[in-house]
C-alpha cells in the first residue's frame, strides 16, 4: 500500500526507478484514497528536425557549419568592410543562391517529416471514458486510457490487452512495421478481463499494473496486473510479451480488442527502437574537401605572394606615390602591417573565384536530379509486388560506383523466403512426393536396396506431431464444423516454416482444422476429427531453438511434442535413434534444406501435476522472469523419443546466381551473414555460385575449434595455417589482388558466430590478441566469405570491422528483414529488398529494390555511371580558370553550369547494356580512381596551360598598337573581355569534346549557353544602366568584334587551347584499336579461361569506350 501511494505521489520521478505503476482508465482503485494524476509523455511522435521558429537560426548554423560556406561568408563580409577591387555582389549572390536552395530543400524534407507526423498524431482513435466511446485524436491519448482498437487498425500506441472480441480473449497482429514478419502473432487477455467486451464492463473494471520502464527490447515485457474487485485482496496475474500490443503494429482477423495504454509517444517501443540514420558521406564528397584544401591554400599563396610583390614594387618612390595620385593624410598615417593586411584579403577576394561556390549546389542538383533515373528505370519495376527502385537518399549515387565489398543476408534476399514441404523421414525412412493415405514410395537412407517405409503407427503418431506442435492460427470466413471446408482453410503463423509443415502433414492425410475452446483439431487420414486439449506450449527461442507443446489425448494421455534444430533435439532423445535419422538430416543440410528434426515423450500424471506447477510460477515471476521459464522448459524437454526429421526449400531468387557471378567479375567481395546452420547456408552459397567447385574452402566453425581442448590455441593454429597458406598465394596489393583472382586458386572462408565472438572477445594474453589482425588477414584474401549462425549485433560488427581497414574499403549490405537493419545502417551504402519479411529494411536503407537481382545493374550500370559523371563534374569546376563583378557572377552560374549539370546528368560514356554485360568495367573506376592525385594534376596543368594560353595570347595581340582601322587603342576591359570570351568557349567546346552520349538536350545547353554568353555581353554592355555607379563595359563587346584580327585571335586561341586535348582523343583512339587487334588475336590464339583475364581491357579508358553504344 505504502507503494502504491508513494508512487502515486512520486510519478514525476518514474523514471528513477525500475518500475511504473498505470491505473486503468485512470480510475483509483480504492475510494477511500486520493488519486493524483500520474505524470507521463504524451502520444505525440516527433521525426522532424525544424520548428517554424527555429528553421531559419537552426538552418544557417548548420550550412555555415560547412567549411565551403563559411569561408564564402567570410570572403562575403571581407568585401563588405574592406575595400577590394570585386563588388559583394560577386560572392554574396551565388552564396545566397546555394543557401537558399540548400534550405528550401532540407525544408520541404522536413515538412514531408511534419506532415507525416501530424497524419499519425491527428488520426482518430476511441478511448472509453465514462463507459462511452469518445471520440479522439492519437496525440491525446493518456498512460492508463482505455483504447478501443479496430479490425486491420493499427495500435496508436503500446497497450496491454484486456479483452477481445473472441471467447478465449486472444486477437492476431502484424507486426511488419516493427520487426519485418508479415505473418500472424496471437495475443492474449488475463483470463480476469476477457469477459469485458463492451465499453460499459470494460469501464467497470478497477486495476493497476505495475511494469518495466520503457526500453526498447521488443520482444521483453514483464508486467503484473492487479484487479481489485469488492474483495479486499487483490487478484494479480503475470503480463508478458504475448499481453503486450505494440504501437505500429497492425489487428488482423478480430473485430474489435481493448487495451489499456502502458507507453506512450516517444516512450513506446518504436520510436525508442528508431535509429537515426548517421550522415554518410560519399567518397567524392571527401574528394572535393580535399581538393578544396588544396585550392584554398593556392590561393592564400597567390595572394601572398601578390601581397609581397606589391610592396616590392612599391619600395621604389615613384611606383609607391606617383604625382598623379598621391596619398590622403589617413592613409600615410596607416600603420603599414594593418594596411598589408587589408591588401592580403583584397587579393584573396580578386582570386577567390578559383574556389567555385556554384559547385556545391551543382553537386546537390546533380545528385537529386540524377536520383530520380533509378525511380524510374523499368528493369526495376517488379510486376508481383507493383513496385519499383526506391531512393531514400540521394547523396550516395557515386558511392554505388566505388562498393568494394557486398554483404548479404540469405533468407528473404538470395533466397525467395517461400518456404516448401520437401520430404520428411520417419525413423529414418524417407517420404517425398504427394502420397494417398502414406501409401506412397518410401525408401530408407541404408544401405538396403528395396524400397520400405516405416510401421503406421509411428507414420501417424509423427503427422499428428506436424499438426499439434505449432502456432498456426486458422482464418475462415465461417466456423469449420466438420470436414467439408478444410480444403479452403488459410493458415497464419509468426513463422512460414511453421505453415510449410502444416501443409506438409496435409499432404500426407492430417490435416489441422483449427482451435476451439482451447482443443487443438485434426482431421486425420480416416477425415475423422480428432482434439487434443493444448495445455501448455513452450514456445520457440533462438536459444533453445526448438518449440514444443503440452496436450492432452482423446483417451488422456498427456503427450509432449518437440520440433528444433538437429543439435538441439539431438543431444535428448535417445542415442540408439539418432543414426538414421542423422544421415538424412545431413544431406538434406547438403541439398540446401532447411531441416527440423521431432520427438515426444509421455508425461506421466503426476509429472504432469509437478511440470504445470513449475510453469505457473514461472510465468507469475514479475523478476527473471526469461531464465525461471526456460530452466522448467530445459527440465521438461529432456529424455525424449526421435520420431523423424523434415526438410523444408527456401527456393533460390532468381537470377540470384548470375547476379553473385557478375559482382565477383567486377572485383567485388561478396559477404553472406546469416543466421541459418552452416550446413544449409553452405550448399546456398554454391547453388548461388559464391563458392565456385574449384573454390577452397578454409573453416573456422565449432566443429573445427573443438577438436581441441582449449579452444583459443586450436583457433590460434588454425589462423596462422590459414594466413601463411594465402599470404605466398596473393600479392599484396589490393589491385593487383583483385587480378589475381582469377589467376589463382580461389579460396572462401567459413565462420560461426561462436567463433567470431572468441575472435572479437579474445583474452588479450601475448598468444591471442592478434586474433582480429591475423582473421582480417584471412578476410582480405578470400574472394567470397560465408559467416553463419549470425546475430543482428554481430552483422554490424563484421561489416564496421571491415570498414576499418586500411584503405577504408567501400561497404554496401543488403538484406530484407528487421535482422538486417543494423548492418545497413552501419554501412557506407545500405540497400533494403522489398521482401516477404517486411518493410522494415526498405525503410531503413539508402535505396530499396525489389529483387537482389537488380543489384546488378544498381552497381554496375547506374553506380558506374553516376561515379563517372560526378567525378567529371567536380574536376570541370575546378578546371574553369574573371575581372566585371556581373561576369564573375553569371561565370559559374549560368554561362558554363547548365552544360555540365546536363553531361552529369545524361552522359554514358559506355553503353548500359555493355556496363551490365562487361563486369570487368567496374574495376577500372574502383579506388576512386578517376579523382586521385594523377587526374587532379592532370585537370589542374590543363587549366594552367589553358589560362597561359588565354593571357599571354591576347598579350602579344596587344603588343599592336592598334586594333582597329580608325586607330583606336583597345584597353584594359577589352583585353579582360577577349579573355574571358576565349574562356568561355574553351570551357564549354572542352565539355562538348567529352560528350559520347548526345541527346536534344545536350545540344541545347551547349550551343544554348554560348549564344546566351552572346546575347549578355550585348545586352549587358549595350544599355546605360541607372543603378550602376560606373558603367566600365558600355559597348566594349560590340567594339571588340568589330576588328577581324579580334575575331581570329580569339579563334586562334580556342583552338590553341584545346589542341592537346584534341591530340590526346586521337592518340586513344589509336591505342583503342591497337588493343581491340591485340584482343582479337589473343582470342583466336588461347582456349577458353573460366575467368578471362581483364588485362586487355585495362588498356582503355572511358573516352575509348565512346563508339560502343
Amino acid at each position: 500500500m505504502f507503494r502504491r501511494s508513494f508512487n502515486r505521489f512520486c510519478a514525476g520521478e518514474e523514471k528513477r526507478v525500475g518500475t511504473r505503476t498505470v491505473f486503468v482508465g485512470n480510475h483509483p482503485v480504492s475510494e477511500t484514497e486520493a488519486y493524483i494524476a500520474q505524470k507521463f509523455c504524451d502520444n505525440r511522435i516527433v521525426s522532424s528536425k525544424y520548428t517554424l521558429w527555429n528553421f531559419l537560426p537552426k538552418n544557417l548554423f548548420e550550412q555555415f557549419r560547412r567549411i565551403a560556406n563559411f569561408y564564402f561568408l567570410i570572403i562575403f563580409l571581407v568585401q563588405v568592410t574592406v575595400d577590394t577591387p570585386t563588388s559583394p555582389v560577386t560572392s554574396g549572390l551565388p552564396l545566397f543562391f546555394v543557401i537558399t536552395v540548400t534550405a528550401i530543400k532540407q525544408g520541404y524534407e522536413d515538412w514531408l517529416r511534419h506532415r507525416a507526423d501530424n497524419e499519425v498524431n491527428k488520426s482518430t482513435v476511441y478511448i472509453i471514458e465514462n463507459a462511452k466511446r469518445v471520440r479522439k485524436e492519437s496525440e491525446k491519448i493518456k498512460v492508463g486510457d482505455v483504447v478501443e482498437v479496430q479490425a486491420d487498425e493499427t495500435f496508436p500506441c503500446d497497450l496491454i490487452l484486456l479483452s477481445s472480441c473472441t471467447v478465449d480473449g486472444t486477437c492476431y497482429v502484424t507486426t511488419a512495421s516493427l520487426d519485418g514478419e508479415s505473418n500472424c502473432k496471437t495475443h492474449y487477455a488475463v483470463r480476469d478481463t476477457i469477459e469485458l467486451c463492451t465499453a460499459e464492463s470494460i469501464d467497470t473494471l478497477r486495476a493497476a499494473i505495475e511494469c518495466e520502464q520503457p526500453q526498447p527490447d521488443l520482444y521483453k515485457f514483464v508486467g503484473r496486473i492487479s484487479i481489485y474487485s469488492n474483495s479486499l485482496e487483490a487478484v494479480a496475474r503475470s503480463l508478458g510479451p504475448e499481453n503486450l500490443l505494440l504501437k505500429g503494429a497492425t489487428l488482423k482477423n478480430t473485430k474489435k480488442i481493448y487495451g489499456v495504454a502502458v507507453y506512450t509517444g516517444m516512450e513506446t517501443k518504436m520510436a525508442l527502437n528508431y535509429q537515426g540514420k548517421s550522415q554518410k558521406r560519399s567518397a567524392v564528397e571527401k574528394s572535393i574537401n580535399a581538393f578544396l584544401i588544396v585550392y584554398l591554400f593556392i590561393l592564400l599563396t597567390k595572394a601572398a605572394v601578390c601581397t609581397t610583390l606589391k610592396y616590392v614594387w612599391q619600395s621604389i618612390p615613384y611606383n609607391d606615390e606617383p604625382w598623379y595620385n598621391q596619398k590622403t593624410q589617413k592613409e600615410r598615417e596607416t600603420l603599414k602591417v594593418l594596411k598589408m593586411f587589408t591588401d592580403f584579403l583584397s587579393f584573396m577576394v580578386l582570386f577567390n573565384f578559383i574556389i567555385p561556390v556554384s559547385m556545391y549546389v551543382t553537386v546537390e542538383m546533380q545528385k537529386f536530379l540524377g536520383s530520380f533515373f533509378i525511380s524510374w528505370d523499368k528493369d526495376f519495376y517488379d510486376e508481383e509486388i507493383n513496385e519499383g527502385a526506391l531512393v531514400n537518399t540521394s547523396d550516395l549515387n557515386e558511392e554505388l560506383g566505388q562498393v568494394d565489398y557486398v554483404f548479404t543476408d540469405k533468407t528473404g534476399t538470395l533466397t525467395e523466403n517461400s518456404m516448401e514441404f520437401i520430404e520428411c523421414c520417419i525413423d529414418g525412412h524417407k517420404y517425398k512426393g504427394v502420397t494417398q493415405e502414406a501409401d506412397g514410395l518410401s525408401q530408407t537412407d541404408g544401405p538396403l536396396p528395396y524400397f520400405d517405409k516405416a510401421d503406421k503407427n509411428r507414420e501417424e503418431l509423427f503427422l499428428r506431431a506436424l499438426c499439434l506442435c505449432h502456432t498456426v492460427e486458422i482464418k475462415t470466413n465461417d466456423t469449420v464444423d466438420g470436414v467439408t471446408e478444410s480444403a479452403e482453410l488459410t493458415y497464419m503463423s509468426s513463422s512460414p516454416d511453421e505453415i510449410a509443415l502444416v501443409k506438409g502433414a496435409k499432404r500426407y492425410g492430417f490435416t489441422f482444422v483449427g482451435m476451439r475452446n482451447g482443443h487443438m483439431r485434426v482431421e486425420n487420414q480416416r477425415k475423422e476429427i480428432e482434439e487434443y486439449e493444448l495445455l501448455h506450449t513452450l514456445n520457440f527461442d533462438s536459444v533453445r531453438r526448438r518449440m514444443s507443446v503440452v496436450v492432452k489425448t482423446p483417451s488422456g494421455d498427456i503427450l509432449l511434442f518437440c520440433k528444433g534444430a538437429d543439435s538441439a533435439v539431438f543431444p535428448r532423445v535417445q542415442n540408439h535413434e539418432i543414426e538414421l535419422t542423422k544421415v538424412h538430416v545431413e544431406r538434406n543440410a547438403m541439398d540446401g534444406y532447411r531441416t527440423l528434426c521431432v520427438a515426444f515423450k509421455e508425461i506421466a500424471p503426476d509429472d504432469y501435476e509437478r511440470i504445470n506447477r513449475q510453469l505457473i510460477e514461472a510465468k507469475m515471476a514479475l523478476q527473471d522472469r526469461e531464465e525461471k521459464m526456460e530452466k522448467v522448459f530445459d527440465e521438461i524437454e529432456t529424455n525424449m523419443n526421435l520420431i523423424g526429421a523434415t526438410a523444408v526449400e527456401d527456393k533460390l531468387q532468381d537470377q540470384a546466381a548470375e547476379t553473385i557471378e557478375a559482382l565477383h567479375t567486377a572485383g567485388l567481395k561478396v559477404w553472406v551473414l546469416t543466421g541459418d546452420k552452416m550446413e544449409t547456408a553452405k550448399s546456398t552459397c554454391y547453388a548461388c555460385r559464391l563458392f565456385q567447385t574449384s573454390t577452397e574452402l578454409l573453416e573456422l566453425t565449432t566443429k573445427t575449434i573443438q577438436e581441441s581442448e582449449r579452444k583459443e590455441d586450436r583457433l590460434h593454429e588454425l589462423l596462422i595455417e590459414y594466413r601463411k597458406k594465402l599470404l605466398h598465394e596473393f600479392p599484396k596489393s589490393t589491385r593487383s589482388l583483385k587480378k589475381a583472382w582469377t589467376e589463382h586458386q580461389e579460396y572462401g572462408l567459413i565462420i560461426d558466430g561462436s567463433t567470431l565472438s572468441l575472435i572479437l572477445n579474445s583474452s588479450h594474453d601475448s598468444g591471442s590478441n592478434n586474433y582480429k589482425s591475423i582473421f582480417l588477414q584471412i578476410c582480405m584474401k578470400c574472394t567470397a566469405v560465408l559467416c553463419c549462425r549470425m546475430a543482428p549485433l554481430q552483422k554490424a560488427q563484421i561489416v564496421r570491422m571491415v570498414k576499418n581497414l586500411k584503405g577504408s574499403p567501400i561497404t554496401l549490405s543488403i538484406g530484407d528483414g528487421a535482422n538486417d537493419v543494423s548492418m545497413i545502417l552501419e554501412s557506407h551504402v545500405g540497400i533494403g529488398i522489398k521482401g516477404k519479411e517486411g518493410r522494415q529494411a526498405a525503410r531503413n536503407s539508402d535505396y530499396s529494390v525489389p529483387k537482389f537481382k537488380h543489384l546488378k545493374k544498381l552497381l554496375l550500370a547506374h553506380g558506374h555511371l553516376y561515379y563517372v559523371r560526378i567525378a567529371h563534374l567536380v574536376q570541370y569546376f575546378f578546371y574553369k580558370p574573371l575581372y566585371d563583378a556581373a561576369y564573375l557572377t553569371m561565370y559559374n552560374i549560368c554561362f558554363t553550369s547548365l552544360p555540365i549539370l546536363a553531361y552529369s546528368l545524361l552522359e554514358q560514356h559506355i553503353n548500359i547494356d555493355t556496363l551490365t554485360s562487361d563486369p570487368r568495367l567496374y574495376m577500372k573506376i574502383s579506388g576512386n580512381a578517376m579523382l586521385q592525385l594523377g587526374p587532379f594534376l592532370y585537370w589542374t596543368f590543363l587549366a594552367a596551360f589553358e589560362g597561359t594560353v588565354f593571357f599571354f595570347g591576347t598579350y602579344f595581340l596587344f603588343q599592336t598598337s592598334s586594333l582597329e582601322e580608325n586607330a583606336k587603342v583597345y584597353g584594359n576591359w577589352t583585353f579582360g573581355t577577349i579573355v574571358f570570351t576565349v574562356l568561355v568557349f574553351t570551357v564549354t567546346l572542352k565539355l562538348a569534346l567529352d560528350t559520347r552520349f548526345w541527346t536534344w538536350i545536350n545540344h541545347f545547353v551547349i550551343w544554348g549557353s554560348l549564344a546566351f554568353y552572346v546575347f549578355f555581353s550585348f545586352f549587358w554592355g549595350g544599355i546605360i544602366w541607372p543603378f550602376l555607379k560606373q558603367q566600365r563595359m558600355y559597348f566594349v563587346f560590340a567594339q571588340m568584334l568589330s576588328s577581324v584580327s579580334t575575331w581570329l585571335a580569339i579563334v586562334l586561341l580556342i583552338f590553341i587551347s584545346l589542341f592537346p586535348e584534341i591530340l590526346l582523343i586521337v592518340l586513344k583512339n589509336v591505342r583503342r584499336r591497337s588493343a581491340r587487334r591485340n584482343l582479337s588475336c589473343k582470342k583466336a590464339s588461347d582456349s577458353l579461361s573460366t575467368r578471362p583475364s581483364v588485362r586487355p581491357l585495362l588498356l582503355r579508358t572511358f573516352s575509348d569506350e565512346s563508339n560502343i553504344l
